[in-house]
């Protein structure tokens, strides 16, 4: 199978600016850019598709150049509602390095150069610019971006500062094709009009062809939500905003509808691979081992195997039914950061431990849970409603107390 068809067949495609997206991928090894604003301070999962692509065109030979663009961030990609908050070059330049740690992990031993376009768009001269690169844009064709389209309909309006951004764009490419001969440019599909731009700026300028590839907008199926930062459920690549046991956490969680389409882009699987996967999801779905495979699989990629391996495990006693695991040190830890935890003195009554861990709103209600059987301690079932806590429960350092299938708390002892 070519390298242009497994793409489709895993679903990065959406557009390309060749008759074949062969002509791009499957003939001589290129120079690939992907840009990204330092609008925050890491990636999140609507990025990361993109840098799954470019791992497997890194994979096939192609040179990767990462640009962070210190100088673009410092204006900001229109929005279709509203004006972008300007951010202090400070506070950018923290951004920028912070995404290059981020890039630099995940494309660690292959043909990757980081580049900031602050470096180059600082030197640019005004007169020089508008001249040498604004002749080759027409309003005509600028106000047809969706962006820009919205925002000249909207109360808010457009300042010259945002409408300017394709320009900087288009001066990107220019700028890598003639210093770093990059000749294809991957983006997502809201940004297809900022890269045909640059595509036609480099045909004007230097008479040469390069080339445009975007990548779908990746929706949820069951939910119709995008991945990003903008629809408020943001998954970071970030190890400190997104916790490793949060991120695999929420791959564990994707829909039965999207899971085999998210093992496609973003984990390193090799089709054969996901399709024995998919036949053994569908015919027990509930073990829901898609989702375990997803989950591990990426979160091994971003925040490598040790702290997968811990995520699976205290995933595996909270929800798995295996509440007799072992844990180690780094796990325990794990265990008390992410699942909601509550100190008690030994001794202390059941309902009283209900009660103080947020199971039971009363000492009643708790009664009421405890005589109807919905409540376990390390997965026996607490039938007395008398029952006290003693050290015999805490071999593991906590005791894992449930009401119900999805209700729990650790339970730790006083020192």
């Amino acid at each position: 199978m070519s390298l242009a068809q497994e793409l489709i067949n895993r679903g990065f495609i959406n557009q390309f600016s060749a008759a074949t997206l062969e002509e791009i991928v499957d003939g001589e090894k290129r120079t690939i850019y992907h840009g990204i604003d330092p609008s925050a301070d890491s990636a999140h999962a609507g990025n990361f598709v993109i840098w799954m692509l470019l791992r497997h065109l890194a994979d096939a030979g192609h040179k990767i150049v990462f640009l962070v663009g210190g100088g673009t961030g410092m204006i900001g990609d229109p929005k279709p509602d509203s004006e972008r908050q300007l951010k202090d070059a400070s506070l950018v330049n923290e951004n920028v390095i912070k995404l290059k740690t981020q890039a630099e992990k995940l494309f660690s031993g292959y043909d990757f150069e980081f580049v900031n376009n602050y470096d180059w768009l600082k030197e640019v001269k005004l007169i020089d610019f508008l001249r040498d690169i604004g002749k080759h844009y027409t309003v005509n064709e600028l106000i047809k971006k969706d962006a820009i389209a919205n925002r000249l309909q909207s109360d808010n309006g457009l300042s010259y500062t945002e409408f300017a951004y394709p320009l900087l764009q288009g001066y990107d490419y220019l700028e890598l094709f003639k210093n770093k001969n990059c000749t294809v440019q991957v983006g997502g599909s809201d940004q297809w009009g900022n890269i045909i731009s640059g595509v036609e700026l480099v045909r004007r300028k230097e008479q040469a062809e390069v080339f445009a590839i975007t990548v779908p907008l990746i929706i949820d199926k069951a939910t119709g939500k995008k991945f990003g930062k903008s629809e408020g459920n943001a998954v970071w690549i970030d190890g400190e905003k997104t916790s490793p046991y949060q991120f695999y956490q929420f791959w564990l969680n994707v829909s039965d509808d999207s899971v085999i389409d998210y093992l496609k882009l973003f984990t390193l699987l090799t089709l054969s691979e996901i399709e024995e996967v998919k036949k053994d999801f569908e015919l027990n779905p509930g073990n829901r081992s898609a989702q375990k495979r997803l989950a591990f699989e990426v979160t091994k990629i971003v925040h490598g195997e040790e702290n997968t391996l811990a995520a699976e495990k205290v995933s595996e006693l909270l929800f798995g039914g295996n509440e007799k695991l072992a844990l180690n040190d780094d796990e325990y830890k794990v265990l008390v950061e992410n699942a909601p935890s509550q100190k008690v003195a030994e001794g202390l009554g059941i309902i009283d431990v209900l009660v103080e861990s947020e199971l039971a709103t009363s000492k009643r209600e708790a009664r009421t849970f405890v005589e109807s059987g919905a409540v376990t301690l390390n997965g026996v079932k607490v039938d007395s409603v008398e029952s006290k806590l003693d050290k015999d429960y805490f071999k593991n350092n906590f005791a894992l107390l449930r009401r119900g299938k999805k209700k729990y708390s650790v339970i730790l002892l006083e020192d």
